[in-house]
């Protein structure tokens, strides 16, 4: 069973297990020591990368989705005794898995949050049939671009990690495949999920554990962040405005995942009015507890809500799929109302956060570059002369399988916001920098 799970299939030919330190701590070294992890510090959450110092980047939400999902995962072990009898290698969760998938969950996202994947996504399928997709861009990352000494390409990490971190496991080029894998990394996971006899659409019970925190982390930093911003006002006027329940509302009805929740069984309005009220109800608690100190009300409420959603994460069975699923549990069933009200909280820091007028016009401004450096690397006969070197290197090296429209998606994707802007600078502005500066 260990062998099936700490199985490299970059390192195919010499793999050995190492006698010194555990194989899934090594990936988790492979990853924090990876520039793709450190570009993360540079990559926008909801607000811009560079705000504030108090905002989250992509970086501190993965380590936060990286902190409840290893906690998690450890309760889990200690209360699910079927884990310990390790009779399937996706029906087992080791901590450190967990934390190694949360860590790379957002390697793929480029600059500018979703704009940015938007943007790419659009030009690529509207001009070259193909798809760029956040969590795809993961694997195309770690199994072929990153680098590291004695590999020829990716960070060869173990399949108990890449399977990990794998929450859509489907070929995105299928017809109607929103999220998924791209065909150049789906043979080897494809072939992984074979191996470990997974069943078909199915995740293992690390990935939906991370999927799971994920989530948890969205629906209670991101609102943490906003009420900071001031673009969530703690008060009856902004919770009772009318036209922010349509926006919740839409937005639920709006969602192709939708079927997951069972909104059906309940008046979408009338919880989501609930959930706000309560919402509100509970932070003037708190705020009378924390003697009207704003800051620390945040941080108390973040801290409920995470322990909240957290504490209820279990395992049970999925009859549908004859598989396990991670689930919000109660009662030994999923959670249905607990569930809806995390998708309520998502939902609210969506409308008030990216759907803010001033973030909509920063996203405008994001559209405008991405599409601007684009055109401006697509001719291959022009563009390789602004590229850096050691990238018209790689593609050279491998340009027989690596489509030139694909590769300025790999470059303009790996960007952090900052240096985005820095290149579309150096093009367009009047000013820019010293050419003396390292790219």
């Amino acid at each position: 069973m260990n062998n099936i799970r700490k199985y490299r299939p970059g390192e195919a030919g010499s793999s050995k297990l190492s006698e010194e330190r555990d194989e899934f701590e090594r990936d988790y070294a492979r990853l924090i020591q990876s520039p793709t992890f450190r570009r993360l510090q540079g990559k926008s959450q909801v607000f811009g990368a560079g705000s504030g110092d108090y905002y989250r980047t992509r970086l501190t939400h993965s380590l936060e989705v990286a902190q409840i999902a290893r906690e998690v995962a450890k309760r889990l072990e200690r209360t699910n005794p079927f884990l310990s009898k390790r009779e399937h290698p996706g029906l087992i969760i080791d901590p450190t898995v967990v934390e190694c998938a949360s860590i790379a969950h957002d390697f793929g996202h480029p600059p500018f949050g979703h704009k940015g994947e938007e943007v790419l996504n659009h030009i690529l399928m509207r001009d070259h049939g193909l798809k760029y997709e956040g969590n795809a861009q993961n694997f195309r990352i770690l199994m072929f671009l990153e680098k590291r000494a004695g590999s020829e390409s990716g960070l060869d990490l173990t399949a108990a990690v890449l399977l990990g971190i794998n929450k859509y496991p489907f070929l995105i080029e299928e017809e109607g495949r929103l999220k998924g894998v791209y065909a150049s990394e789906w043979e080897i996971i494809r072939d992984l999920r074979s191996q470990w006899n997974m069943p078909e659409g199915c995740s293992t019970l690390e990935a939906q554990l991370m999927d799971l925190c994920d989530d948890i982390a969205y629906s209670t930093h991101d609102i943490e962040d906003g009420i900071r911003a001031g673009k969530i006002q703690m008060n009856a006027t902004f919770f009772e405005d009318q036209r922010l329940m349509r926006h919740v509302v839409m937005e639920i009805l709006n969602d192709p995942n939708k079927h997951k929740f069972g909104w059906e069984q309940v008046n979408i309005e009338q919880m989501v009015r609930q959930v706000l009220s309560d919402y509100l109800e509970q932070w003037e608690q708190i705020f009378s507890e924390c003697n009207g100190e704003e800051s620390r009300t945040r941080r108390e409420m973040k801290a409920r809500w995470v322990s909240s959603f957290a504490s209820s994460l279990d395992i049970i069975d999925d009859p549908d799929r004859s598989w396990k699923k991670v689930a919000l549990v109660k009662d030994g069933a999923e959670d249905m109302n607990l569930l809806r009200t995390m998708e309520i909280l998502k939902k609210l820091a969506w409308v008030t956060l990216i759907k803010d007028f001033r973030v909509l016009r920063l996203q405008k401004r994001s559209e405008i570059i991405v599409e601007r450096l684009w055109d401006s690397f697509i001719d291959k006969e022009k563009g390789q002369w602004i590229m850096p070197p050691d990238w018209i290197d790689s593609y050279e090296r491998r340009n027989a399988t690596w489509s030139w429209p694909r590769f300025v998606a790999d470059y303009i994707s790996g960007m952090t916001d900052a240096y985005a802007e820095k290149v579309y600078a150096e093009l367009f502005a009047s000013k820019s920098g010293s050419i003396y500066e390292m790219d």
